[in-house]
């Protein structure tokens, strides 16, 4: 028997978000900032394994996240302290991992929840519930379906045309859907999510979007609830891809303060206008910080250089960048 995975609706708004993370990775490229500096990494990974734990009920802090990451001793209860200790390692070896792979993934079960629970990797063979909102339990589906229904999301991974941002989040939501294992699902599907996205663009290996997903952890539990009701996750997939969109808009805003040269600002400039053409003031609102002297020197080189075309008079001059072909 196979089966399917849960039905999602590509509605107008989820095309939209991806387009506006399209945009943002763009701007990101047009500055070869895809991969944060070393301070940066640090402090998204940390985010993003505190806040991946904390949405399980794990206690400890930033600070003693931290510090067990630079190896120092932390005074806490030992579960907490466990989980956090084996998800750096899992998160350290991420790149290590085959996407595709369902025994990889296996795998990073047993790394993440080694200690924790009996039979880490190994999918679960007995039933196992969910608590819902006002206690409301919820059962997973028969243990004897597990494996076929989590090969059959690997299947999906490998053989689905659908956009790698929906696909990852379509696999996330399903996960949590079949609870394959006894425990360390949501982390395990957080995880592989993240996995699977890096293949789709590096940015994504630092990208801390479980922490927003902490933020909004209630609507986070809402439209996973829904979409097992209904057979349909178009609302969790919204949600995911609206955390992303949220999370590179907030990774931008942290590299705004690295000093950028002219060019570098030009490159942002080329990313957000293509073809279009725009204005100082536009050319400003884009990058924020800079004054309007700056902005004028930035222009009056992109000129020099040959990469923008002038048109108009001083004060209503618009500019336009020029094509390779040009």
């Amino acid at each position: 028997m196979e089966y399917d995975i849960t039905t999602c609706q590509i509605t107008s708004e989820i095309v939209n978000i991806l387009a506006a993370i399209a945009e943002s990775i763009g701007l990101l490229e047009g500055v070869n900032l895809i991969r944060p500096n070393t301070r940066l990494r640090r402090k998204n990974r940390i985010q993003t394994i505190q806040a991946s734990l904390a949405i399980e009920g794990n206690s400890l802090t930033h600070d003693q996240v931290t510090a067990l990451l630079d190896k120092k001793r932390v005074i806490g209860p030992q579960q907490d302290i466990s989980e956090v200790q084996n998800a750096i390692t899992a998160y350290r070896h991420l790149a290590e991992f085959t996407p595709l792979s369902m025994d990889s993934f296996l795998e990073a079960h047993g790394i993440m929840m080694k200690g924790l629970i009996a039979g880490p990797g190994l999918l679960r063979h007995g039933p196992i519930g969910v608590i819902r909102e006002n206690n409301i339990f919820h059962e997973a589906p028969h243990w004897e379906k597990v494996e076929l229904m989590t090969q059959a999301l690997f299947k999906y991974l490998k053989e689905s045309d659908d956009h790698p941002l929906i696909k990852s989040s379509r696999f996330h939501f399903q996960i949590e859907l079949i609870h394959p294992f006894i425990d360390g699902n949501g982390r395990l599907g957080r995880l592989w999510q993240t996995r699977l996205l890096m293949d789709y663009h590096p940015v994504f290996e630092y990208l801390p979007v479980e922490h927003l997903i902490h933020e909004h952890q209630r609507e986070y539990y809402r439209v996973l609830a829904k979409g097992d009701d209904t057979g349909d996750c178009t609302d969790f997939v919204t949600f995911i891809l609206t955390q992303i969109k949220k999370s590179l808009e907030q990774l931008i805003e942290e590299t705004r303060g690295v000093t950028l040269t002219a060019e570098n600002r030009l490159g942002i400039a080329n990313a957000a206008f293509g073809e279009k053409t725009f204005s100082r003031k536009d050319y400003q609102n884009l990058l924020k910080t800079i004054s309007t002297a700056t902005a004028s020197r930035d222009l009056h080189q992109g000129v020099k250089l040959d990469l923008l075309k002038r048109s108009g008079d001083k004060r209503t001059s618009v500019y336009q960048f020029k094509s390779i072909k040009e």
